[in-house]
């Protein structure tokens, strides 16, 4: 999933050296926190690791919060690899993954219960350089036997249909809602996304015949029963493309497939990624309204063709800047609003750096 950034007018400052780490107090039992309840309807933002844990950074988000009908933060378990504290796990000591960006979990969680913050546990599945590097032989390979990378930036994948590469994410998912938090959101759930030409190259140890559709199915449907004991979400961010399209076996995202299958299908809707004329809008980036209310109606529609029990559609939006307009209060409001006349009333919005205008939110 292809995510950008912006310098919008801040909540919070960017400097860290000013900033401090987030540590619970000496007399704080140990154990589990107990997480904030689902809200009656979800509405948050992305926290990445490093602003989840430093006080000023979380300080400034929790403010925002505080003063809004913002309830969740979505924070990194494990981005690009890195896992954002020190985990039990053993696989990810043996891949060098472990990292301090939150150097007090527990302490964090405790804070956000503080502040009735649901916390939501993100985890970028295969899109995973250190694991594929220290474990080659769970990555993506060539045609020649050598360890694939990918076009862009050389960067390597592990094989999505790998059982272990499988069994590692769910164990930290498990280790998340060991700790306190109440839902787990897959990221990067799918396989590359790559041209034709690209994929000639790529071999898939672990795969054994099945389409893509049918690994990310899998996947996902065994995670949510290897979890079923949290009774917690189990959720998948997928492209906004998915949307509309019969299905993207390239990917292996299918959203009839997905719906089915998981608790909460998360779109992701940026203005600034779709194409000219996309929906029929000349400039999608320019018009944010009109694109989301597009994209939205087509997937509740979709969602109403497929029947029975469905996923919640709960989108990802834009608070970033990629092009002109810069996106800022009124942007963004006109992407909730938009959200809301399609007949939803979840919705998370996207900034790389966790940085969002003063008073954007309702």
């Amino acid at each position: 999933m292809a995510r950008s950034t912006s310098f919008l007018v801040c909540i919070a400052l960017l400097t860290a050296a000013c900033e401090t780490p987030i540590t619970a107090p000496n007399d704080l039992e140990t154990g589990r926190v107990d997480p904030v309840a689902r809200p009656a309807v979800v509405r948050g933002v992305y926290v990445n690791a490093q602003a989840a844990g430093r006080s000023d950074r979380l300080d400034a988000l929790l403010a925002l919060a505080d003063q809004s009908e913002l309830n969740t933060f979505v924070i990194d378990v494990k981005e690009r690899g890195e896992v954002s504290f020190q985990t039990a796990i053993p696989l990810a000591s043996e891949a060098g993954a472990q990292r301090d960006y939150i150097p007090d979990l527990r302490a964090l969680l405790v804070r956000l219960k503080e502040h009735g913050i649901y916390p939501i546990a993100r985890i970028v599945c295969f899109y995973d350089p250190v694991l594929a590097t220290a474990r080659p032989d769970l990555a993506i390979r060539t045609v020649a036997d050598e360890l694939w990378r990918d076009l862009e930036g050389g960067i390597p994948w592990v094989d999505p249909s790998n059982p272990d590469v499988w069994a590692y994410n769910i164990d930290l998912a498990r280790e998340a809602l060991e700790a306190g938090f109440a839902e787990i959101q897959w990221d990067y759930v799918r396989f590359p996304d790559v041209s034709d030409a690209a994929r000639t190259d790529m071999v898939f140890p672990a795969r054994a015949g099945r389409s893509s559709v049918e690994v990310i199915r899998e996947f996902i449907s065994l995670s949510r029963g290897a979890l079923a004991s949290f009774d917690a979400p189990i959720t998948a961010d997928v492209f906004g493309r998915v949307i509309t399209t019969d299905s993207d076996t390239i990917i292996g995202q299918d959203w009839d497939e997905l719906v089915q299958v998981t608790d909460v299908i998360l779109p992701m809707v940026y203005p600034a990624l779709y194409w000219a004329g996309s929906f029929g809008i000349p400039d999608p980036n320019a018009d944010p309204y009109q694109l989301v209310r597009a994209a939205m109606g087509s997937a509740v529609e979709r969602n109403a063709a497929v029947g029975g029990s469905v996923a919640t559609i709960r989108p990802w939006l834009q608070a970033f800047t990629l092009g002109f307009p810069d996106y800022g209060a009124e942007q963004i409001r006109a992407q909730i609003q938009a959200v809301e006349d399609s007949g939803l009333v979840e919705w998370l919005f996207w900034n790389a750096n966790s940085v969002y205008p003063a008073g954007a939110f309702p």
